[in-house]
Parts: structure tokens; C-alpha cells; sequence
């Protein structure tokens, strides 16, 4: 769900497999994708509601985080190595039209899409399947509402809801950056500082939570910004620590992200039969997805090196990182109509592994050729 890889720093998605650290960056955005299609196929079979493996299913959802702490890193990188050069920061302007010519072709392209597929083949309940839904959907508003599950969240595109949080991580991002590195650090590289700017900033998703958790927000507020914004600090804190040159390695890290997700996959951030979370266990999760999140892409922001490394900017790795943008987007309308065409399945039945894998098969060859048709050209 995050486009990141390619920004302004290296030179567009075809670039990727040029510089090792850069692949591998890439490649775990594959990663994040297929785990975010995990979580799906477990949700579309049932597999959720089966005590800890349920858990563990339902807690795939990290990829979101994943893809948030790579557009921290790779977005705010610019900034961060301009300072600590004493260059200009980077020119506002380009990095609006290349987020913009990444994100948007693609996205249009495929609410367009499923809202026709949908007018062919009408589900209930689908309330965002309105001319209303349909514009909120475009310009990726849809969050922005009361109540946004009942009022605009559509059945094919239920996983954009984490897009527009991205997109409006775009938005702001010029101005945390004006804020962090002109305000706070008197447009100097002064790591220390920046790193504690950014520790104040991710105390922002928690007090959000306080204040929804106590009703002092509107209930659609669990879905902004405010509340994943810590996630993407995550990546931001990366940036900063790879121009002090800091180095980081994946025995390290992957085993302290793995017993982080086994933790996380207990009750202490909830149970997938519940209706909502309590205030500490979304704080819990919240926090933990960060943490786990971080840890993943760490290695591969801090020039670690090594297997992970090796794997991740493999050429298999590589390619389905390129297009992960386009799996992401295509992949719950497909595994829609995979269910009830290709296995004929009930919702909540069948295996969640074929479901996965057939899905998977189905999505790539499309996402493929919406990332063809609709990738940025040239600089």
C-alpha cells in the first residue's frame, strides 16, 4: 500500500535492482503486501476466530505498519541528508507531482473498476457503493467521516482505508520536516535533537487514542493519520539513524520483531471476536506494530547486509516488491471474486492457504499490467 521505494533519492522503481540496499528495500514491500493478503484470506475463510492461530493470522495486518515505516525512511531520507550536507531541501513541488503520478493513475484506475464490477454484481451491505461513496472513494475521503464503515466503506475496496492515512502522511510531511528540521534543529543536522523532536512526535498516536477511547473524538478518527502516526516515525528515526551511519544487523533485530508478533498475537491486543478494542489494547497494538514494523525494515535502511538482505533484494523479492503497489490495490476485489467464481466457497469457510495462493495467482498477472500501464515514465 505504500509506494515509497521510489522516491526522489533513486531515481523511480526501475532503478531499484542498481544498488543492493535500495533492492532489498524494495523487496520487503513484497512482503508487506503478501501479509496484508494473508490477513485477508484469513478474514474471507474464517481462520480469525480460531484461538491463537486465528491470532497470529489476524496480526498479518503488520504489513500496513511495514508499509508505513518505508515511507517514513525513504521519504523523509531527503530531507534528513540534505541537512546534514547543508544543501537545499528537496523542492516541494517535485515531490507532490511524484507522489501524486504514483499513487493516483492506478488507484483511479481501480475504484473505477470495482465500482463497475460491483454495479454488475450488487453485494449487501455495501454502503459506500453510492455516487457519494464513489467520490469520497476517489479522492480517498472516505475516512474522513463519523463513521466511515457505515457510511462509505466499500466491499471491494475495504483495505484503502490505510492509502488515504498514507496519502495524508504525503501531505503534512513537507511541513514535519520544515518543522523538525528548521525549527526544532535551526536547519542544521543535529541528530540528537531531530531523534527527540521525533520521540514527541510519536507520542501523538497514543494521546490520539486517549482522546477517541474517551469519546472527545469522532468515532471515524481511529482511521486517520493521528493514530498510525507513529509508524511511519518509525521509518523517520531510520532515516536519521542511517546518515549518523549507525549499523544494524537482522540476527539482531528478527528475532526480537518475531517474539514481538507472538506477544502481540495474545489477547493483549485483542480478540477477533470483539466489536472494538479497549483502550489499552489498541494502544498495545498500535505500538507494537511499530516496534515490530521497525525492526523488519531496519537491517535493510542500515546497511546490515547479510541473508535477509540477500533474500530481500533478490531478483524474485525485487519484481514482486515493483508491483506490490498494484497487488495491494487489486487484491481484495480479486479475492472476492476468486471465493465465489474460481472455489465457490461460502464466506467463512474453506482454507485460508488456498485461498492465499489462488488469489495471489489470480492478482499478479494484473497488477503487472496496471504497474505497466500506469508507472511513472522517466524522471
Amino acid at each position: 500500500m505504500s509506494s515509497a521505494a521510489e522516491e526522489d533519492d533513486q531515481g523511480g522503481l526501475e532503478q531499484v535492482s542498481h544498488a543492493d540496499r535500495v533492492a532489498s528495500l524494495t523487496g520487503v514491500r513484497a512482503v508487506a503486501a503478501l501479509t496484508v493478503m494473508g490477513t485477508h484470506a484469513a478474514y474471507g475463510t474464517g481462520l480469525l476466530s480460531q484461538g491463537y492461530l486465528g491470532l497470529m493470522s489476524a496480526r498479518l495486518e503488520v504489513g500496513v505498519a511495514i508499509f508505513f515505516v518505508l515511507s517514513g525512511l525513504l521519504l523523509f531520507r531527503p530531507w534528513v541528508q540534505a541537512a546534514a550536507a547543508g544543501a537545499e531541501a528537496p523542492s516541494t513541488r517535485r515531490y507532490a507531482r511524484n507522489r501524486f503520478r504514483r499513487i493516483m493513475p492506478a488507484y483511479v484506475f481501480t475504484v473505477l473498476v470495482v465500482y463497475g464490477i460491483y454495479e454488475i454484481r450488487p453485494v449487501q451491505p455495501n454502503p459506500g457503493h453510492t455516487w457519494t461513496g464513489l467520490l469520497r472513494n476517489l479522492t480517498l475521503t472516505q475516512i474522513y467521516s463519523d463513521n466511515y464503515f457505515a457510511a462509505y466503506l466499500h466491499q471491494g475496496l475495504s483495505q484503502m482505508w490505510s492509502l488515504a492515512v498514507e496519502v495524508a502522511f504525503y501531505a503534512v510531511l513537507p511541513l514535519l520536516a520544515y518543522l523538525l528540521l528548521v525549527a526544532l534543529c535551526r536547519r542544521r543536522f543535529r541528530p540528537v535533537v531531530l531523534l527527540a523532536g521525533l520521540a514527541v512526535l510519536a507520542a501523538v498516536s497514543p494521546l490520539w487514542l486517549v482522546l477517541l477511547h474517551n469519546n472527545w473524538l469522532p468515532v471515524g478518527g481511529g482511521t486517520w493519520l493521528p493514530h498510525y502516526l507513529v509508524w511511519f516515525v518509525g521509518g523517520m528515526v531510520l532515516a536519521v539513524l542511517g546518515t549518523m551511519g549507525v549499523r544494524c544487523y537482522a540476527l539482531a533485530t528478527l528475532p526480537l520483531a518475531l517474539a514481538c508478533y507472538l506477544v502481540v498475537s495474545t489477547p493483549i491486543a485483542g480478540v477477533t471476536t470483539a466489536v472494538s478494542l479497549g483502550l489499552t489494547e489498541d494502544v498495545a497494538k498500535t505500538m507494537f506494530y511499530a516496534l515490530i514494523a521497525t525492526l523488519v525494515v531496519a537491517p535493510l535502511a542500515l546497511s546490515g547486509g547479510g541473508l535477509y538482505a540477500r533474500v530481500m533484494g533478490s531478483r524474485p523479492m525485487v519484481w514482486l516488491g515493483e508491483i506490490s503497489y498494484e497487488i495491494f490495490l487489486l487484491h481484495v476485489v480479486a479475492m472476492d471474486l476468486v471465493l465465489e467464481f474460481v472455489l465457490g466457497w461460502n464466506v467463512y469457510t474453506g482454507s485460508a492457504t488456498v485461498l492465499f495462493a489462488v488469489t495471489l495467482a489470480a492478482t499478479i498477472p494484473f497488477a503487472w499490467l496496471l504497474h505497466r500501464l500506469t508507472r511513472p515514465r522517466g524522471r
